[in-house]
């Protein structure tokens, strides 16, 4: 059984990502005073009464508009109402019932799944306001006052939801799965990836860019295994980054990039390498994430002979410091060896969690140093006594010797390179210390 899922819905402006933050216990919707700030679907975890869920935030529905956004955001609320276990119909007690409160109801009544209403905006406490009694109008039983700001009403309006849910069972629980972040520059092609894999319209697509907002997490599984791609804002360069919405959504990429078990760095095959996606994909590995870089748009690409294989060189030339990331060259427009993704995926994220015995480490480090002696300085040669693995995503090693400071950063990358040419260890990065005799644990 799959865990029941609470789609939180309402006509723009009436607080759903505020009320969203407010149950789930943190600030990932992003919260302003501009209508249609939430664009795509935002989901997270949810616990209440010893019962865990999912919740999702929508974009404000506007039932007639010809604004291309709107309709798009109109699209993805459908998306989350046809796929909820039970609704929560956001409203807000300073304007009353609307008209587009009314249309939204409507449209919920047809949709057959069970509605709560929440009257959002109740700020004070003590006796009901009156105007709660308005929203009976609607036709969707009793309103719950709330406050997303104070948190007022929230535990009722929870136990409302629950009274939906089908019986629990033991496999409602959250699978381990594997955590994909796509990242990039905008108009790359992020969310066009994502909805070719999900062969579904799962994220807003369109030309203009930063279309996508907020870090949308997907659920997905196939013959391949269960993933979570985390579909991220495009980050801009900071000189751009102008509305405090947008340095939300740069911040936001971030974040995903630090919850994520694999990276895929998109990239436009017509532009190469810019500037900004060599400082993207520095983030990515910094943070010590298995990466994978791919080349998307390969269809918009005049090729002739060899014209893949020189790319792939160009890239390794401006990304040297992540040369051990695979390369894929892919069309999000017409799937063109998108399939492969899943592949590289499972591979970066095993190469990652990879753990090599003390013993073989040091056979690989007694090899090495037989083919090039540790560095001298002034008649002092460098010892290295052991090795040994302390940790895994990104695999860290540590090594002992009797100097720091004898020991040369090139000695350190042609150690890292014999590791890598005996262990493989593609796709990740590798994380080296060095402790010297007399350092404490």
């Amino acid at each position: 059984m799959s865990r029941p899922l609470v789609a939180i819905v309402g006509r723009p402006n009436v607080g759903k990502s505020m009320l969203f933050n407010r149950l789930v216990g943190q600030r990932l919707s992003i919260v302003e005073d501009t209508p249609g700030v939430t664009r795509d679907r935002l989901y997270a975890p949810c616990e209440w009464a010893g019962r865990s869920f999912d919740m999702v935030d929508t974009g404000g529905i506007e039932p007639s508009t010809d604004s291309e956004i709107l309709l798009f955001m109109r699209e993805q609320a459908q998306i989350a109402i046809d796929t909820a276990t039970v609704i929560i119909l956001v409203t807000d007690i300073r304007t009353g019932v609307t008209a587009a409160d009314k249309d939204v109801a409507n449209m919920l009544k047809r949709s057959r799944k069970p509605v709560v209403l929440a009257v959002n905006k109740a700020d004070s406490t003590g006796a009901e306001d009156p105007a709660l009694y308005e929203f009976y109008e609607l036709g969707l039983g009793d309103p719950i006052s709330v406050s997303a700001v104070h948190g007022h009403g929230t535990g009722d309006l929870l136990d409302a939801c629950l009274q939906y849910f089908p019986e629990a069972g033991e496999d409602e629980a959250e699978d381990d799965c594997i955590k994909v972040a796509v990242i990039g520059k905008p108009n790359v092609g992020k969310s066009s990836l994502i909805n070719r894999i999900l062969g579904e319209k799962r994220l807003i697509v369109s030309d203009m860019a930063g279309t996508t907002r907020d870090a949308v997490d997907t659920l997905f599984e196939n013959d391949k295994g269960r993933y979570m791609f985390i579909d991220t804002a495009g980050i801009r360069r900071k000189s751009k980054v102008e509305e405090r919405v947008e340095k939300f959504s740069v911040m936001r990429a971030q974040l995903a990039i630090e919850r994520a078990d694999v990276c895929l760095i998109l990239l436009d095959a017509r532009d190469g390498v810019t500037d900004q996606d060599t400082k993207i994909a520095g983030l990515a590995h910094e943070a010590g994430k298995a990466s994978i870089v791919v080349v998307n748009k390969w269809d918009l690409v005049e090729k002739e002979t060899g014209t893949m294989e020189k790319m792939r060189k160009d890239i390794m030339r401006d990304l040297s410091f992540m040369s051990y990331a695979p390369v894929l060259f892919i069309s999000a427009l017409t799937g063109q060896r998108a399939d492969r993704v899943f592949e590289l995926i499972n591979f970066a994220n095993d190469q990652s969690n990879m753990r090599i015995s003390t013993g073989m480490l040091n056979n690989v480090l007694a090899d090495a140093q037989a083919r090039v002696q540790p560095p001298t300085d002034k008649g002092r040669r460098l010892k290295i006594y052991y090795m040994t693995q302390t940790g895994v995503k990104p695999p860290c090693f540590v090594i002992f010797c009797n100097s720091r400071e004898l020991f040369h950063f090139s000695y350190q990358r042609y150690l890292e390179n014999q590791i890598r040419a005996v262990f493989g260890l593609e796709g990740t990065p590798i994380r080296i210390v060095i402790r010297q005799k007399g350092d404490k644990e």
